[in-house]
Formats: structure tokens, sequence, C-alpha cells
């Protein structure tokens, strides 16, 4: 009897001792699980603030440096013309209007009088147009006639702010607005907002090989595909038909110009396409870029005719995959002269 009962207690007390390594492996595994749940929160939340903290800062921008409803004639009467080119004949004589086949009177680029009468009722537009003389790489000179709107940026104390400032961009499908900063390198301004805060959403900016005033063949303008939408976050929505169709095109504000670029090509490119090509020096070069960007593009944007005559900007951001990228580029459609308003 005696003996049996102390091979009971022998039984119990190895049982117990098993519970209890049980227990502590499991409470180990408990806290190491707790201890990373909560490390990822505090990254998430790192993450969160960081986000809203670029966020709040290029909503207080806009608030406080861009007219209330700038780009609403933009995406409604904007479309319908804007740029009233005069060109010089051989002698520099100005070349007289045309007449379209409705018998309107028409401009240079088939501009008619109807849109200059709908451009008047635009809230931005003064009514008023400038001549410039324009030079091009041949040396041949043009002389030009511009429709002169209120420049609904502040661009005056943006510079204030920072001087690195060139321009403001609006991709009205996407409800993109941001300022536009170049460097002298690419670096700068990857994980640097506008104000020079170090941050992840960093700063829209353009090439630092690419000339300030967008007169380059190819400018390329970069900016992060972040996870919250902002920055470029959404540029590749563009995959959607409805959202290319809804305002296929893209506004660029600086101090001295407004530029509305209408959208021909977006795609998924290496990182070394020639998409990202700036000059273009070889004979038919621009044209093979002209082609490629046709070819690979996800949108129908093949009405649009761009020539070797005209000047592209080009948007890019991330894709995830460091060896590609997401491209949307547009051509120059429309000049304007920018006054202070």
């Amino acid at each position: 009897m005696g003996t049996h009962c102390e091979k009971r207690r022998e039984r119990m007390r190895k049982s117990k001792k098993k519970k209890t390594i049980g227990d502590l492996i499991w409470r180990v595994v408990f806290l190491a699980a707790l201890a990373v749940f909560c490390y990822c929160a505090f990254q998430l939340i790192i993450i969160y603030l960081e986000y809203k903290k670029g966020t709040d800062e290029y909503s207080s921008l806009e608030q406080k440096y861009v007219s209330e409803g700038m780009f609403t004639e933009n995406e409604t009467g904007g479309a319908s013309g804007g740029e009233n080119r005069g060109e010089t004949d051989k002698n520099g004589e100005p070349v007289s209007s045309q007449t379209d086949a409705s018998g309107a009177e028409t401009d240079s680029e088939g501009e008619t009088a109807k849109d200059k009468t709908d451009l008047e009722k635009e809230p931005y537009t003064t009514g008023e147009t400038e001549t410039e003389i324009e030079t091009d790489e041949k040396g041949q000179t043009t002389v030009r006639s511009y429709l002169v709107l209120k420049n609904p940026v502040d661009f005056e104390s943006l510079q204030k702010v920072n001087e690195d400032i060139i321009g403001w961009i609006r991709v009205s499908a996407l409800g993109i607005s941001y300022p536009i900063a170049q460097s002298t390198d690419n670096d700068y301004y990857l994980h640097r907002t506008f104000e020079r805060v170090d941050n992840f959403a960093g700063c829209i900016f353009m090439e630092y090989q690419n000339h300030s005033d967008f007169s380059d063949k190819n400018t390329i303008i970069y900016g992060h595909n972040m996870k919250n939408g902002s920055m470029f976050g959404t540029l590749r929505k563009f995959y959607e038909d409805e959202v290319y169709e809804k305002a296929p095109y893209f506004w660029i504000y600086t101090p001295d110009k407004i530029y509305r670029y209408d959208i021909f090509s977006c795609a998924e490119v290496a990182v070394d396409s020639l998409a990202y090509q700036i000059t273009f020096s070889e004979e038919g070069s621009f044209d093979q870029f002209i082609r490629d960007a046709y070819d690979r593009s996800v949108v129908k944007g093949n009405d649009i005719k761009v020539t070797a005559e005209d000047k592209i900007v080009t948007l890019s951001t991330c894709t995830g995959n460091e060896a590609t990228r997401f491209i949307v580029q547009g051509k120059l459609a429309r000049t304007y002269i920018a006054k202070k308003k």
C-alpha cells in the first residue's frame, strides 16, 4: 500500500513538473508574440504619423498659397482652347488667320473665335493677350500670341518657403495637386518634403538635368507611390479606362506660364527605359521615343498626335518592383501667360 502511494505521488510530481515547464514555454511564446505585436503596432503608428505629417504639410500649402477653385475653369472651358499662335512667314511677317470648314475664323492651331469667346467666360481669364517672339533650335523665329490668365498660385510666397520651387502640378482626374521642386541631384527630395522636413513622402520634383522652364523635349517629374494614395500614389489608376476618359490631361503652373498637357501614353516601364531620355541629338531618336510611348501604352491615346516638334512631360513613380516604374506622358497642348492675381 505504501509503495503504491509513493508511486502515485511521484507521478503527480512529474505531471506538475511537466505542466510547469509547459506553462513557462507558453508564457515565453505569448510574451514574444506580444512584443512582436507591440513593435509592429508601434511601427505602424510611426508610419501613419509620418504619412499624416506629409499630407498635412501639403494640404496646408495648398490652402495658404493656392486660390480656392483654381482649376475649375481649366477642367471645363479650358479644354476648348487657350493657345492663340500667330506664326511668321519666311519674311518674318505674321501669318494671317485662316477659315475652317464651317467658315469660322481660326488661328494656326485651328482655334476658333468661339473658343476664345468661351475662354473669356473663365474666372481666371483676363481677356488680354501677350505676344512673344520665340526662336527654335534652328534659329527660326516665330511670333506667338498667348491668352493671359491670372495665376492662382502664389509663387512669390512659396519661394520664401522654399526657393527650389519651379511649378505646381495638378492631375485633375486623380486629385493630385502639389508643388514641384528641383535640386542639384535626384536624391535630395526623395525623403524630404517641400518644407525640407525629413519624411517618407518626400516631394514632387523635377529631374535635376532638366531645364526648370519645361523647355526640354522630355521633362521628367518624379513622385513617390505612397500607400495612402498621396503624392503619385494614384497614378496607376490610369490603367482604368474611365479614369483616363474622365480627364486625359494635367496642368503645370509656373510663375510665368501655365501649361496644359494632353496624356497620350501610360505604361509600366524598365528603369532604363527610353522614356527617361531627355535629349535627342540623333536624327529620328525622338520619333522612336514617340513610337515606343504609343506601343507600350495601356490607354487609348492614339487620337492625340505627337510630332517631332512637340514637348513632353513624363510623370514617373515606383511600382514596388525595383526594376520597373509607372509613367504617365503628356504632350504640351496649351500655353497661357500667367499673371499674379
